[in-house]
């Protein structure tokens, strides 16, 4: 607005409020427009904002500072998603273990966010300690796309600094990581730092609504579930020339089991965490299983993770929960998380539907971009200073999978106590591009420990 269209607007506004003699200027004076302009440095943004009809109407301008770690394609959108979350927000900074990502998609974020793309060759960092730099750089939230196998270690130094975060799921790939994770949640609430996994179905506004009837009671109690996250092969990397031990995986994250762990945990874990949701967040007091690997057959290629999952859990209150995954080419696809209770069943997944008889129900709604939604929330909840946190509850959804990726490696019967109390570590301690790094031999069911 120039200069006199935003006096006519503030006078219109003190008429219509009725501003009298005890306000800065009074409309009883009759002030003419040029003793506005004259006498307008008393009336100052406070006073306006005083009404708190115009306080309610008025914009932060506050820049929110966005800084992203790991490039990669979930990056890059989560990236773009922020720039669009909030008028005033901006892309600040940029860090990756490799230059030629960073180059390759921070043209297309550029594209995408336009003028809030705003970051110079001086906040670009790369290499391990990259993800310190852009903390360091004077951003307000991370977000934290790199492969799972750094996910505590890096929302513990955004949380030492008091960075609000975005990370993406799971939250770690060993139950080391998890507890780190808990105990990070918690720190960030007493921080009132926003601290918002990437769990995006939780903000899919079809599933809130069948969810939030399942909870209030539309089946009963639950005694059964299915989930199913049935696909082809993802995205592997074959060993190129030049490349070392320890850059050949972190290329080929997602078939190691230290960067990924395995599929059920990095990919699978999407339906783990929707079972979560319909037992209202209550563990599974223990689980059985059996996976392994019919068409990963290459190490070099597929490293060390298996291609397919049959887990079996259980909750104290009798329900069970049997989770189906698979990545395998050719085979039939299924996505799914199906539901029995004692007053009927559901598909909580695809059809958003309840069946149980006269209090049958289908969502009707409008869908919604739940990876756009969640940057939403997250951004209303940093501008109004009333975090986001679901930490705790992302931790122990990443926990309910790593217990099934146990099991199944193990072919035994473990706790869900048991499990968050393993000393199993997969992550090195240190870094270093010359160290040899061989892939360990895939599990074996009955060979295999659990320690």
């Amino acid at each position: 607005l120039n200069q006199r269209s935003l006096i006519n607007i503030t006078l219109l506004l003190l008429k219509k409020l009725n501003i009298n003699k005890t306000n800065s200027i009074s409309m009883n004076n009759q002030s003419t427009r040029r003793n506005f302009v004259k006498t307008g440095s008393t009336l100052t943004a406070g006073a306006l904002l005083a009404s708190p009809y115009i306080a309610n109407a008025a914009k932060d301008d506050k820049i929110i500072k966005i800084g992203l770690v790991g490039i990669g394609g979930r990056g890059s959108g989560a990236a773009a998603q922020a720039m669009n979350a909030d008028p005033n927000v901006a892309l600040t900074a940029i860090g990756d273990l490799f230059e030629d990502r960073i180059k390759l998609r921070s043209r297309i974020l550029k594209a995408r966010g336009r003028d809030k793309y705003q970051v110079p060759d001086d906040t670009t960092f790369i290499g391990f300690d990259a993800y310190k730099k852009v903390i360091d750089s004077g951003v307000d939230v991370v977000i934290l796309t790199t492969p799972p196998a750094f996910r505590p270690q890096h929302l513990e130094y955004a949380i030492k600094k008091g960075v609000h975060c975005f990370f993406e799921k799971p939250v770690a790939v060993d139950a080391e990581g998890v507890r780190k994770v808990i105990e990070l949640a918690k720190k960030a609430k007493e921080k009132n730092l926003s601290f918002m996994s990437g769990f995006c179905w939780r903000h899919h506004q079809p599933k809130k609504d069948v969810f939030g009837r399942i909870l209030d009671g539309a089946l009963g109690d639950i005694n059964a579930m299915y989930s199913t996250y049935n696909g082809g092969e993802v995205w592997k990397k074959k060993r190129e020339e030049g490349w070392n031990d320890l850059e050949a995986q972190m290329r080929n994250w997602n078939a190691h089991l230290w960067l990924s762990g395995d599929s059920i945990v990095e990919q699978a874990v999407h339906c783990i965490d929707m079972m979560q949701w319909a037992m209202g967040e209550t563990l599974p007091t223990h689980a059985e299983g059996s996976g392994g690997r019919q068409v990963y057959n290459d190490p070099d290629k597929y490293g060390n993770i298996y291609d397919h999952f049959a887990i079996a859990y259980q909750w104290e209150n009798g329900a069970r929960g049997y989770h189906f995954s698979r990545q395998q080419n050719g085979t039939a696809g299924s996505y799914e998380l199906e539901l029995l209770g004692k007053k009927g069943s559901c598909s909580a997944k695809n059809r958003h539907m309840i069946d149980a008889g006269e209090n049958s129900w289908r969502y009707r709604g409008e869908n919604n971009d739940m990876y756009q939604s969640e940057h939403d929330e997250l951004f209303e909840s940093i501008r109004k200073g009333k975090a986001f946190n679901d930490g705790e509850r992302a931790a122990h959804s990443t926990m309910v999978a790593i217990l099934g990726r146990m099991v199944a490696y193990t072919g035994q019967k473990i706790t869900y106590d048991d499990a968050l109390n393993s000393k199993e570590t997969l992550v090195p301690e240190n870094f270093d591009w010359e160290m040899e790094l061989a892939v360990p031999d895939p599990p074996v069911p009955g060979v295999t420990r659990f320690s």
